[in-house]
């Protein structure tokens, strides 16, 4: 989504590091994931992130499991308007400071399934610039999920560089592919007033599907 009068507050974002922390609970029928992330307040530093063991961390917030999500690198460029769709509460992991910024839907699985859709309540505006190059997924429908940020929690050795050849990695679901282009004109993802769809491959790097 692109207009005019969505405004950028942050630039220079494509690379910078975070993590977070997805506590997952029961609630209703299904499982829904808070997410505590060091977003704007540090950059993981790995001698803390290291120190985090889920197991502990999910007793401590009483979840039936939680996820370390990352590290992580974003591979968008800029930031719009956050809206705060969770009390933005403070938590403090092994000296790792982090906040919590949105749930995630999980359904009726909290496993961690790559190329299946999540829901993500995160009220975000994500700005991919005119000119830099972008990594999609293409599912078998033809919808394509821009990358948002890689992880190399599975893969240490994963880099920016490297994004470009993911798709002779990747075993892909039949139908879908990978590609890597230069956008034409500023890609704007705005979720301030709607829930974000994303999905994640192998690897856990992670991709937003533009609406």
């Amino acid at each position: 989504m692109a207009g005019e009068t969505t405004p950028r507050l942050i630039s220079d974002m494509r690379g910078v590091r975070y993590g977070e922390v997805l506590a997952v609970y029961v609630r209703g029928s299904g499982f829904e994931a808070e997410v505590y992330g060091t977003q704007m307040l540090n950059d993981c530093p790995h001698e803390l992130w290291e120190t985090l063991d889920a197991a502990t961390i999910a007793e401590e917030m009483g979840a039936a499991v939680v996820k370390l999500n990352g590290p992580r690198y974003w591979m968008l460029d800029g930031l719009g308007q956050k809206v705060a769709v969770v009390d933005p509460v403070f938590r403090d992991f092994n000296g790792l400071t982090t906040r919590r910024i949105a749930t995630v839907d999980l359904g009726e699985d909290p496993s961690t399934q790559p190329y299946v859709e999540r829901y993500v309540n995160r009220g975000a505006v994500f700005f991919f610039d005119a000119g830099a190059p972008v990594h999609e997924l293409v599912n078998a429908e033809g919808l394509a999920y821009v990358m948002q940020a890689y992880c190399v929690g599975v893969d240490p050795t994963l880099t920016e560089e490297s994004l470009g050849a993911l798709g002779e990695r990747l075993a892909l679901p039949e139908g879908w592919s990978f590609r890597t282009r230069i956008l034409d004109e500023e890609l704007i993802v705005d979720t301030t007033a709607t829930i974000a769809t994303v999905v994640q491959d192998e690897l856990e790097n992670t991709y937003t599907l533009p609406i």
